[in-house]
């Protein structure tokens, strides 16, 4: 049985998308590829695809192609990728209903995203269950301590679900790759999986994203555009920073949620489409819902299934395993020959409260990476705030971390603490502070000096 092509490549003749070809051919896709505006004209009489990606260098000698394409296939998604970006390209392809405007070259992680928007991002015209490809789902999140290991048995046991899951943690832990694993190890795995982060998209738009719109429903609206509902069937829509929906959003998406039909911006027509829920916060949506900024009728029908991602300072554990993972990773992308990691960097990264999670992890390394002045990073590679900020108390170490801990230099840490607090609630009086520690003042003096604590103007 044959297939039509997901993804038709239209490339132009200035040979320079050689890299994009090579990256779209290792790609699970259906693919046909076409070298001129005849000859895609030719074979889009003949067949259908789910999106068109413009290779191109600049948007300019394809700007009668463009709205051609709107007119032959309105329905169908439009992706450009430029060699030349330009503002002006950039604005021409927007006001044509083009989904995304890449700067080429394009980066795998940009292009799976656009791939995504689209609806296109994995093969899904095999009958047979598609296995879940390396990379994806479980595999590709670094972790495995309790924390972690609890929220992979909670997606095993819920991936086939076809309710909704909420998941909620703080910025940087990961939500999307919980959603991504949701979606690929259960049997939607083949169908598309299709983010909308709903925060960084404008009020007035998002509607549009989510729904699609009718040609002629609103000023610009040159041609018919899918939303992410009517993509994602068959699939999953991801909905990130749900908290960030206007009220007025919030009444269609329970409808949406409820029926599972809809209607375009400017159109009639009842719209069903085959899909899941998975939303996610970084905001407590219980307070939300109290302050009348969130409905409280949508809030338990997204929370169903509530999954925790824990912050990294709960998971400490799992910090060699991301460092080896992301030293290796920038290694790749950077043309760097690091070999490792300094023990005294991974005690410090073992003691640091990490408020940015995994992604400020993440970046950090990408940082030390670029700057590191030997092929093992060491202490004078980290950056001011990581020396200067604020520790993971030692009330955390609820397992010891995989990687041990200098025994001396946690308690160490942890009595300066308790010294510097206790000379803040006292005003630096030091008779005072000995007093609420339980020493001599002589002894706090000799340890103040050790610890290098500023002495204060109040003497007593």
């Amino acid at each position: 049985m044959t297939h039509n092509p997901l993804l038709l490549l239209l490339l132009d003749s200035s040979g320079r998308s050689s890299e994009l070809v090579k990256a779209l051919q290792k790609k699970d896709l259906a693919l046909a590829v076409v070298r001129s505006e005849a000859e895609a004209r030719r074979w889009l009489d003949e067949n259908q695809c789910q999106a068109i990606l413009l290779a191109v260098s600049s948007l300019q000698p394809h700007g009668s192609f463009l709205s051609d394409l709107q007119d032959v296939v309105s329905s169908v998604a439009v992706i450009v990728a430029a060699s030349d970006p330009s503002v002006k390209d950039a604005v021409v392809a927007l006001q044509a209903g083009v989904i995304d405007y890449l700067e080429a070259p394009v980066s795998d992680s940009r292009l799976d995203a656009a791939l995504d928007k689209a609806g296109v991002s994995r093969r899904v015209s095999s009958p047979d269950p598609v296995p879940v490809k390396a990379g994806k789902g479980c595999s590709a999140i670094i972790g495995n301590s309790s924390a972690m290991r609890q929220v992979f048995s909670l997606i095993k046991k819920v991936c086939d679900a076809e309710t909704t899951v909420l998941v909620r943690g703080e910025s940087g832990t990961g939500k999307e790759l919980i959603a991504q694993a949701l979606h690929y190890e259960g049997v939607r795995g083949a169908g598309p999986f299709v983010p909308v982060n709903c925060g960084a998209i404008p009020g007035e738009l998002l509607e549009s994203e989510l729904f699609g719109h009718e040609k002629g429903a609103f000023t610009h609206a040159i041609r018919t555009r899918l939303g992410r509902f009517e993509l994602a069937n068959g699939g999953t829509v991801f909905l990130d920073e749900i908290s960030e929906m206007s009220p007025m959003l919030q009444v269609k998406l329970l409808r949406v949620l409820q029926e599972k039909e809809f209607e375009r911006i400017g159109g009639t027509k009842t719209i069903s489409s085959d899909f899941r829920v998975i939303a996610a916060t970084n905001r407590d949506l219980e307070q939300e819902v109290q302050a009348g900024r969130f409905r409280e009728d949508l809030y338990y029908r997204l929370n169903v299934i509530p999954i925790e991602a824990p912050p990294l300072r709960e998971r400490l554990q799992d910090i060699p395993l991301l460092v080896e993972h992301f030293v290796a990773r920038f290694n790749r992308l950077r043309k760097k020959k690091i070999k490792g990691v300094a023990d005294e960097v991974m005690v410090r990264f073992a003691h640091y409260a990490w408020p940015g999670n995994v992604r400020e992890l993440e970046n950090m390394l990408e940082r030390m990476v670029i700057l590191a002045g030997s092929d093992v990073l060491s202490v004078a590679d980290l950056p001011e705030r990581l020396l200067e900020a604020g520790t993971v108390p030692v009330e955390r170490f609820e397992e010891l971390p995989v990687q041990g801990f200098f025994l001396n230099e946690v308690l160490a840490d942890f009595e300066k603490r308790l010294i510097l607090q206790a000379l803040e609630q006292t005003d630096w009086v030091k008779n005072r502070a000995a007093k609420l520690l339980n020493v001599n003042r002589t002894t706090l003096i000799e340890k103040m000096k050790r610890f290098k604590l500023a002495s204060s103007s109040a003497e007593a």
